[in-house]
Parts: C-alpha cells; sequence; structure tokens
C-alpha cells in the first residue's frame, strides 16, 4: 500500500511522516512564553492553538465542544479526552495534511493560516508534553536483567525468582524528567571505591560510572481511583502514547546505596525523554508478540493478545567532546518480556491510584545477539567496566565522559511513512564541586 501523500512537502526520511502526526509542546518565536500544543508533521509543525482559535477544527464537532484543550501549557487536558478522542483528531489531521483529504481546503488554501499556524521547526522550541505527577520505571527487558543479573549472581541465578512472575518496578523522581536536549549534571554522591575493604568506608565525590539506560517511555491518559485497580483488558484504554526515554543511571552510587530498598541517588539526577508524544493508535501497525515467557503468570497479568508491544526500531549514538559520533547499539523494542498494559495492571492491582500524565518507563532494552552491539546500557557493553567500548577516532569508554553526547533515536516503518520519535539528547555536564 502506497504512502498517504501530503500538500506539504515532507522529507521521506522524516520521522514526522503523514502517518504518525505526534503531538508535543512548543513556545515559538513570535510568542516566546506562551507553551501550547502542536502536533509534528515533516520539518514542521502545526500550531494547535493558531489553528484551533481560526476555526480549524470546524469540520470535527467531537473536539470542538473541548477546544479550549488547545490553549493548554500541557498536554494533560487533551490527554484526558481519551483515546477515542486521540484517534479522532490524529484522522482529522491526517485528512487536513493529505493530498486529497475532504478537510485539506482547511489550510491548503488559507495563507493566513499557514503563516500562523504552521510553523517551521527551527522557529519552535519543544518543552515536557505532560506535567508528570508521578513516575515509575520497571525492569522489562528480560536480555538487560539477565545480562546484569549474570555479572554478580552467575547465569544460573540472573534472574531473581520473582522476575518472570511479575513486572518489576521502583518509583522513580518526577521532577527530574527532562525534555531532550537538557544537559545533564554528573551526581555527586557516595561510592565504594575498595569493596574488598574491611570496614567498608565510602568516600563522597563525582560518580566515575556514568551511564545511560535506553528505554521507551508511557504516558497515561485515564486515571483510576484509589483502591480501584485497573483490569488487564482495560489497560491499554488507559495509555495516551509513547516517548524515548533515556534513565542516566550512576553505576557506582547504585552499587552501594541500593541495599535493601532500591535505587535512590544513583537515578534520581536526571531522565530524558523524547519531546513528541506518539499516539497509541499511531502504533498499532506494529504490533509485535512478546518474549516467550515459560512462567504460567497469575491472572491479573493475563493478556488476552500476544502482540502487545511494539517493533520499534532503537539506536544509541555517543558524541564526544571532539564532535566523532559512533553508534554503540542497534535494538528493537520487541525485547520486552511484559507490556506496558501489565505493567499497569499490576501497578494499580494493589489499589494504587494513577492519574494523566503519569510516566512508566519500560527499563532497559537489550537485545541477544553475540556480537553485542544490540544492548542498551554501558554497564553491558563493557561487562561492568572489565571492557573497551572503541568508538571512532581510536577513542574508548566505559562510562560516560564530562562534554559526551548521547543520542537515542527510535522509528517503525519505512521512508515515506515513517512513524518515529524524533531524537532523545543528553550532555554531560561536570559534577559540582563541594
Amino acid at each position: 500500500m502506497a504512502p498517504i501523500k501530503s500538500w506539504l512537502a515532507i522529507p521521506p526520511e522524516s520521522d514526522f511522516s503523514l502517518s504518525n502526526i505526534p503531538f508535543g509542546i512548543i513556545t515559538s518565536r513570535n510568542s516566546r512564553d506562551q507553551k501550547r500544543p502542536a502536533v509534528a508533521i515533516g520539518d514542521h509543525v502545526l500550531d494547535l492553538l493558531a489553528f484551533s482559535q481560526a476555526k480549524g477544527f470546524s469540520g470535527l464537532p467531537s473536539i470542538e465542544k473541548h477546544i479550549d484543550v488547545f490553549a493548554q501549557p500541557s498536554l494533560n487536558a487533551f490527554a484526558a479526552l481519551g483515546r477515542p478522542v486521540h484517534k479522532e483528531v490524529r484522522a482529522y489531521l491526517q485528512e487536513v495534511f493529505s493530498e486529497s483529504g475532504k478537510h485539506a481546503s482547511v489550510l491548503k488554501d488559507n495563507e493566513e493560516l499557514k503563516k500562523n499556524a504552521l510553523l517551521k521547526k527551527e522557529d519552535t522550541k519543544t518543552h515536557l508534553p505532560m506535567q508528570i505527577g508521578d513516575y515509575t520505571d520497571f525492569f522489562a527487558g528480560i536480555n538487560h536483567a539477565f545480562n546484569v543479573g549474570t555479572m554478580f549472581r552467575g547465569p544460573a541465578n540472573a534472574l531473581q525468582p520473582n522476575y518472570t512472575h511479575l513486572p518489576v518496578g521502583y518509583h522513580g523522581r518526577a521532577s527530574s524528567v527532562v525534555i531532550s536536549g537538557t544537559p545533564i549534571r554528573r551526581p555527586n554522591g557516595q561510592i565504594l571505591l575498595d569493596p574488598t575493604a574491611d570496614p567498608k568506608v565510602p568516600t563522597f565525590g563525582p560518580c566515575r560510572r556514568l551511564d545511560i539506560e535506553l528505554e521507551l517511555g508511557c504516558f497515561l491518559c485515564k486515571p483510576n481511583a484509589m483502591g480501584e485497580p485497573i483490569k488487564i483488558a482495560d489497560a491499554d484504554q488507559h495509555i495516551f502514547g509513547y516517548v524515548l526515554m533515556n534513565d542516566w543511571s550512576a553505576r557506582d552510587i547504585q552499587t552501594w546505596e541500593y541495599v535493601p530498598l532500591g535505587p535512590f541517588n544513583a537515578k534520581n539526577f536526571g531522565t530524558s525523554i523524547s519531546a513528541w508524544v506518539v499516539l497509541a493508535d499511531a502504533l498499532e501497525p506494529f504490533r509485535t508478540p512478546k518474549l516467550q515467557n515459560e512462567t504460567k503468570i497469575l491472572p491479573h497479568l493475563q493478556e488476552k493478545r500476544e502482540d502487545s508491544i511494539y517493533d520499534i526500531r532503537l539506536e544509541v549514538d555517543l558524541t564526544t567532546p571532539d564532535g566523532a559520533t559512533t553508534t554503540i547499539s542497534k535494538t528493537s523494542g520487541k525485547n520486552l518480556l511484559w507490556s506496558f498494559p501489565q505493567m499497569i495492571a499490576h501497578h494499580t492491582s494493589g489499589g494504587c491510584p494513577m492519574a494523566v500524565g503519569d510516566l512508566l518507563g519500560s527499563g532497559t532494552i537489550s537485545g541477544k545477539s553475540e556480537g553485542g552491539g544490540d544492548l542498551g546500557s554501558m554497564l553491558e557493553m563493557n561487562w561492568g567496566g572489565k571492557k573497551d567500548i572503541m568508538l571512532a577516532g581510536m577513542d574508548t569508554r566505559k562510562f560516560l565522559k564530562d562534554g559526551d553526547v548521547v543520542t537515542i533515536r527510535g522509528a517503525c516503518g519505512e521512508d515515506g511513512e515513517r512513524v518515529g520519535f524524533g531524537v532523545c539528547e543528553g550532555q554531560i555536564e561536570s559534577a559540582v564541586n563541594f
């Protein structure tokens, strides 16, 4: 089937084809302080506030009565309208941009509206798309879990007994979730320099083993009341859309502090996400079965469909301070044992209330190739610091240095109809001096 043709020139390699229509929050040169919703389309963004104020949605009565959602500084109000409305709005905008769409004249033939609402991407700035009340990070990438477990406990005991029975997770820090392009400052913390010493006395200073975690993030659009679990059959309707995520990790700080309650300062200093939320409906064509789970899971996690995750092409670039870039990982979103609906169902199974804008992370996504070019963390690439990661220009890394830039990309589909996320990027800044 040929890609939908648009009257707007869209580069074939663009992540933001007419098949996508992802939502985000922007400011622009002509209204720097007003954050408002927009969608990305090729090298442009459609300012939904300007579009709606000019009666651009007159052909969609279902959104006309909720038009104030496009005057908000986050996507929360739009997300709260629910997936049926998201689907209608996306389909309408596809018609607006389609060469033969029945609503194409709304924008195509309106030069004044195009001038005010159809902005060049370089003339805009993106911001956090959602107001995030809570953030939970899971551990659903079984290959990553096995690799890290093998380093510390050997292959026979790599996975803890609970791993295949439930999606393991921990509560993260919503206040340090930042938009792509935000610098990440190297954290200070307690580090045990000599694990063999007796007594074990830590030192305090900059993290020496700063790492990445390649993840997918999921935003929620529908709340549940406290004490009212979300059933697995209904969980999909609570999902607004997806972003790329880098859960930056201080491995040496983590090693000392995580016993017995899990990650804390090693994880709360920064989590980067991509700017554009790819709607759940845009990813429907790319569903794929989860990895095989040999364990018989309990009823509250049993899904009727097996294809509840997505075959998203993922890659990680590392750019050193001298400008040399190396692709250090290529993997796929299909390397998950647990789906986001399962994460939601388990998260709420005890009655935990979740809200519109809550963010869930998949955990590190790694493949299982023998060459190791599909790993989602440097900890795995260097096997606990024992091997060098080879970079362009004969450079090497075990973990990140100040000035390094990490760029995560992700996309589905072929050129001309790609459904992509753009980038999730961050540069490492030096630690604060105490």
